[in-house]
């Protein structure tokens, strides 16, 4: 009989339902080491916590965060509370000596992001933060083309996340717009950074622009007072890879149209592979062939690429979004029983951390800035 572990899940917006989602759902599609038992949830109240435990499936649900860490009947917290309230949640849960499963980014700053990865390296906790967009076969499969020499040498990288959720003006003031921590670049950006890390490693400088498309905001839903906004829009950088390519990176939430750009190109010296998560279950590979006939073959997930089958026998039947959470929650089952090492862990969030404050001071500077150096 499986061994069960009991979940504590702080935080019940958005985030906070995909993992309740992908706990209640993986050990039906996984061989799962250990099976999540929902014990509590906290929110910011006891009312709004027991309705979200009603409803997400949770035993109970508290007001009191610090509550459910100390709870003994709790092996795994998971964090998708807003960034600015990362550190001390996750401290106190890795001081009790939990399995730690953050929302990224990790924290607001690299000084902070560098107290947790320290913290959780001296308790020796498994850490895991929230990148769930690696866990599709297709970037899998893509990172396994670029490493087999397929594409030959790789030559270049473009890479963007843009969205339209901050489009409108009337979008009021939120934790995405505060100065600590906030903006495009850190929300979104940390998407496309992580997966640019994902395929072709270390990033080692960077030369960033940054604009602030929307210069004041509501102050709060409702409001008619409206403050300026002084976290980026938009940022674009140049990227020079430790490998020794060039490439680009541009993180933009107020791209007109735009629902969810996540895309990236990788140019070779015997070919190319593009992807973008509007079409997340297909990847374009391109070999050169005879002349007139190049251009880029498309392919469709299916079963033979990895966790697919778990979800589906049949290709072109199409995994999701919340599909790629569970994912995420079977891989952290395992790290946790020990049965394999955490990724990406709380280390590799501080490396994405310090190319987004890179990003920052670069575009403050007008100056190339060593990542190294934050």
């Amino acid at each position: 009989m499986t061994k069960s572990v009991g979940i504590g899940l702080i935080g019940a917006g958005f985030m906070g339902r995909c993992h309740a989602n992908a706990f209640r759902s993986v050990a039906g599609l996984f061989d799962v080491p250990v099976a999540p038992e929902l014990i509590s949830l906290a929110d910011v109240t006891d009312e709004a916590a027991r309705d979200s435990a009603k409803a997400l499936g949770f035993a109970e649900g508290t007001g009191d965060w610090r509550r459910l860490i100390d709870d003994p009947r709790i092996g795994i917290v998971a964090i998708t509370a807003p960034n600015s309230l990362h550190e001390e949640m996750a401290i106190a849960a890795i001081e009790a000596g939990k399995t730690v499963y953050c929302e990224k980014p990790l924290s607001v700053t690299t000084q902070s992001a560098r107290r947790m990865t320290e913290a959780a390296s001296a308790a020796d906790v498994v850490t895991m933060v929230g990148f769930n967009f690696l866990r599709n076969p297709m970037i899998k499969l893509a990172r396994e083309i670029i490493a087999s020499g397929e594409i030959g040498d790789v030559t270049g990288f473009r890479g963007i996340h843009a969205e339209n959720y901050m489009a409108d003006p009337e979008v009021p003031h939120s934790f995405r717009t505060d100065p600590a921590g906030g903006g495009a670049l850190a929300d979104i950006g940390s998407h496309i950074i992580s997966m640019a890390r994902y395929l072709l490693g270390p990033i080692a400088e960077v030369m960033a622009a940054q604009a602030t498309v929307v210069p004041t905001r509501p102050a709060s839903r409702g409001d008619t007072r409206r403050v300026p906004v002084t976290v980026d829009d938009r940022t674009v950088m140049l990227c020079r890879f430790e490998r020794g390519i060039i490439g680009s990176i541009e993180a933009n939430w107020t791209a007109t149209g735009r629902k969810m750009q996540l895309d990236f190109e990788v140019t070779g010296s015997k070919g190319a592979i593009a992807f973008t998560q509007e079409r997340m279950n297909e990847l374009l590979l391109m070999k050169p062939t005879a002349r007139g006939r190049d251009g880029f073959a498309r392919i469709e997930a299916g079963p033979e690429h990895e966790p697919y089958g778990r979800f589906c026998p049949a290709p072109g039947h199409h995994l999701g979004f919340n599909d790629l959470k569970v994912i995420e929650v079977a891989e952290l089952l395992d790290a946790h029983a020990g049965k394999v090492k955490a990724s990406p862990d709380f280390q590799e969030a501080l490396e994405v951390q310090k190319v987004v404050e890179a990003a920052a001071m670069s575009a403050a500077s007008r100056a190339y800035v060593a990542v190294d150096a934050i």
